[in-house]
């Protein structure tokens, strides 16, 4: 049996970023079409023009933390779906609330791969504790197994008595759910005398999964892998048994963007995870997930091929309340683009006695009275509060997607 879920894993990269680009006017055009957010959105823009990475930077990023206003201008999906409400599957509640669609057809989500590389494979039982209420985890991972061939009991969340005694009886060969709760399930079945033995592999995801965290649940005998994704993408990226970054998803066009813009950062830079999906029924264009991460170089050990991610390295809405004023990410992004010269720009926030203290630090080559006190009026400008510059070396920040620092 093949190690890897389909062909497309092991494609050259040249190969896989032609059929990307060749499906990607297609999308767009569609989206425009057919989701009347889309539609008004790229109005200007012509969809047979977006088959490069170039094209699609210039398209504007629609952002996980403005769906709450989209959707309830036009309630309830904003106008980000394709696919009529009443022709869709099923509809979930993300906490906001945010609403999310799913349409019908096999492995929607798109979660069986990465089922596959954690080593799940047709009549495996998947111990699946993702709710299955409200929200679409239970059913994302649900449907991936089914996809897979694999049967599922649909635990839930909870009752850690019952999962343990659960796992006993049912002998599943793997779980899905958080990695804390994993945790909890097994240490209970140790306490209870009952056999986990079965239980020897998971895909987790919704929190960190720390090296102690993975470490204790290897003494518990269960190897995890995890899976990044969301209610409104599905799959983006998923880990692999190499556990060096995780593989983005075939299906998707990822790009990292400087937080608060809508610019791809150089290669190796931290910023934020912006999806293209080739979904038909929500097919988001350039969704920013609110989630920062980098690309890593090379290709995994394990035989893929994609792009991988180093994971989840925090989050890229980085507003922040001085002095009673919201300051945005993309205003200082906005200071920094006025002047040329400059390659990264951070504002720090800190205390100087019982005040607020803003201090801009910026890499550029130049450094004199002058341009501080520009940069001073630009900030003040832009921001409506008063701060000042530090300069440093180019490439001498942190390289860590932080926009705005707050160390109150």
């Amino acid at each position: 049996m093949s190690e890897f879920y389909d062909a497309k894993e092991t494609r050259s990269a040249d190969e896989r970023e032609a059929a990307l680009m060749a499906a990607l006017p297609g999308q767009v055009g569609h989206a425009k079409a057919n989701a009347p957010y889309f539609g008004k959105l790229l109005a200007g823009f012509d969809a047979a023009a977006i088959n490069s990475r170039a094209a699609l930077a210039q398209l504007p990023v629609t952002r996980k933390s403005d769906l709450i206003d989209i959707q309830q201008e036009n309630t309830p999906f904003g106008g980000l779906n394709a696919t009529a409400n009443g022709k869709l599957f099923r509809v979930f509640a993300s906490p906001g609330p945010i609403y999310d669609p799913e349409g019908k057809g096999r492995d929607w989500w798109r979660i069986g791969r990465a089922l596959y590389a954690a080593g799940f494979r047709e009549g495996d039982l998947l111990h699946n504790c993702f709710a299955y209420h409200f929200t679409p985890g239970g059913i994302m991972f649900e449907t991936g197994a089914h996809a897979l061939g694999c049967p599922v009991f649909p635990a839930g969340v909870g009752n850690t008595e019952q999962q343990a005694r659960a796992v006993a009886d049912l002998k599943p060969a793997g779980y899905s759910g958080t990695p804390s709760f994993l945790k909890i399930i097994l240490e209970k079945a140790r306490e209870m005398g009952l056999d986990h033995s079965s239980l020897t592999k998971a895909c987790v995801s919704g929190e960190a999964l720390l090296p102690p965290l993975r470490q204790a649940l290897a003494d518990l005998g269960c190897d995890v892998v995890q899976a990044y994704a969301t209610a409104d993408l599905g799959l983006i990226a998923y880990e692999t048994q190499a556990k060096q970054g995780l593989v983005v998803d075939e299906d998707i066009i990822v790009e990292i963007v400087r937080p608060g813009t809508n610019d791809p950062v150089a290669p190796g830079e931290v910023g934020e995870v912006v999806v293209t999906s080739f979904n038909p029924d929500y097919p988001l264009i350039r969704f920013g997930t609110g989630d920062l991460s980098a690309v890593m170089e090379g290709q995994s050990p394990c035989g893929r091929t994609n792009m991988r991610l180093k994971g989840w390295m925090g989050r890229a809405d980085q507003t922040t309340k001085i002095k009673g004023m919201f300051v945005h990410p993309r205003q200082i992004n906005d200071v920094a683009k006025r002047f040329p010269g400059i390659t990264r720009a951070k504002l720090v926030v800190d205390k100087l006695g019982d005040n607020d203290r803003m201090i801009l630090q910026v890499e550029s080559e130049q450094s004199n009275d002058a341009m501080a006190t520009s940069l001073k009026d630009a900030l003040q400008s832009v921001c409506k509060l008063k701060g000042e510059v530090e300069f440093h070396a180019p490439g001498s920040l942190p390289n860590d997607g932080k926009v705005i620092e707050d160390k109150r």
